[in-house]
């Protein structure tokens, strides 16, 4: 059994190539000292693991049917966001929120690589499609520096597009503005990942590569789960849990095997490859459960405390992706420039929600979810959803659309709509948002100062 050491204080289940960590468990406070070691850093006042997210769509939305009715405490939802009305006193709205590094000033067009690249960052991107590329440290990566070292991977970075770091995507800009939401620094990009049997292979694989890969074939040479190479480590761990921690347990093992089910389900069979190898078959065929499949490894990597902050691209700006299955086969990008078009403006509506209706899937997993402290991940966390665009037709940055969901361990005040009077510099959020985790920030990217609502 793994023993918790001030950096890694999580019980493991261990066997050939596998590291499954546990959730935090009433029973298994105390031995592993994890009660003990609560501090003001990405923690919450009882001790829990605070969690930061940022979750992208592309392309804008259709700001008529996006905004709430009413301020403060009494609104109500438009149509977009009706998939969230049972998490309603979850989330604020907010409207007002600008990236001003995204409008065009003397670099002209290229309004979706900039909406990717200041999104995360407030910094204005160098017009470049070559190598020379400069932006600026996103606000996920610029935590994961404090606080990665309290949980086994700094950062996890989650998309389902492809990963394009080079040549030009957006007149004139590199694809890397476009293609990725973390930078760690200025001239380098953290790449997401989007194949599902890479993302569950990182979070459950122990060792180096070689032997990584080697349990994944054996597993798969023996048509045998993750599960079965941890059995023996989880029915000792067993004997040292209460009732209800037996119970989470059981949940937990039957969440993972799920998860490796649904992988199992959307891939052909075949060599685990080498990180920078293009991406295998294994993603989902439709788009819904691709999307679903990475939310899912997100959850599983906060309930495990494996890290504290993620993002997840669900598709680049610019994206022409077409929503067959919900009766919109026009590319999205091209209903993006609507001209006022009511037909063209109803479907980017189908559009926009769809994708809320895979954010409150997130929301409601995150919700269901609970921890030692009797809250769920999502009363721990601070979920920000949002568009580097607002209206896609005139590549407004101003206006975004933007909503942040969870409580922050406390330190939320959800279930409201907060309009701004004057534009506000997106990155106020992020600087209060780092303040929260316990990271020493007093500024961030082109930030007027921390924001004062929230």
């Amino acid at each position: 059994m793994f023993t918790p050491t001030p950096a890694n204080r999580r019980q493991f289940l261990r066997g050939l190539g596998v590291s499954l960590a546990l959730p935090t468990m009433t029973s298994l406070l105390k031995s592993t000292g994890f009660a003990a070691e609560t501090a003001a850093l990405a923690t919450t006042a009882a001790g829990s693991p605070l969690r930061m997210a940022f979750l992208y769509i592309p392309n804008g939305v259709n700001v008529a049917e996006w905004r709430p009715c009413g301020e403060g405490t009494e609104f109500t939802f438009n149509h977009t966001m009706e998939p969230l009305n049972e998490l309603q006193s979850h989330v604020q709205v907010f409207t007002g929120f600008e990236h001003k590094n995204g409008w065009a000033g003397p670099d002209g067009a290229g309004d979706h690589a900039r909406a990717n690249a200041t999104i995360l960052t407030g910094s204005r991107p160098k017009k470049t499609s070559g190598s020379d590329i400069h932006v600026g440290v996103s606000v996920d990566q610029f935590a994961a520096q404090q606080i990665g070292h309290l949980t086994r991977f700094p950062s996890l970075e989650l998309s389902c597009d492809g990963v394009r770091s080079s040549g030009s995507c957006d007149s004139g800009y590199s694809c890397a503005y476009q293609f990725n939401l973390s930078w760690r620094t200025p001239t380098t990009p953290v790449a997401p990942e989007s194949n599902p049997r890479l993302v569950f292979e990182r979070l459950f694989g122990a060792g180096e590569g070689a032997e990584r890969t080697a349990s994944y074939h054996q597993r798969l040479e023996r048509q045998r789960s993750l599960l079965d190479f941890v059995m023996d480590d989880a029915a000792r761990i067993n004997h040292q849990l209460g009732r209800t921690d037996r119970y989470k347990l059981d949940e937990y093992l039957t969440g993972v095997r799920e998860l490796e089910r649904r992988i199992e389900a959307a891939e052909r069979f075949g060599d685990l490859p080498d990180p920078g190898v293009s991406a295998p078959a294994g993603i989902p065929g439709g788009y819904r459960d691709h999307i679903r499949l990475m939310a899912d490894m997100m959850v599983l990597a906060f309930q495990t405390d494996s890290t504290r902050v993620g993002t997840f691209l669900m598709a680049h700006d610019g994206s022409n992706r077409s929503f067959n299955d919900i009766g919109v086969t026009d590319g999205h990008h091209a209903l993006s420039h609507h001209q006022s078009d009511p037909e063209k403006l109803a479907k980017i509506a189908k559009i926009d929600h769809f994708y809320m209706e895979q954010f409150a899937y997130f929301l409601k997993r995150m919700q269901e979810t609970k921890e030692a402290d009797g809250k769920s991940l999502l009363e721990n966390s601070m979920i920000v959803y949002a568009s580097g665009l607002s209206d896609g037709n005139r590549h407004n940055h101003d206006d975004l659309p933007v909503i942040v969901a969870g409580h922050g361990g406390g330190r939320m005040t959800p279930g409201r709509h907060v309009k701004f009077r004057d534009k506000t510099p997106m990155t106020n959020l992020y600087v209060r948002m780092l303040q929260e985790l316990g990271v020493n920030a007093d500024h961030f990217g082109d930030s007027t100062g921390k924001l004062e609502i929230l």
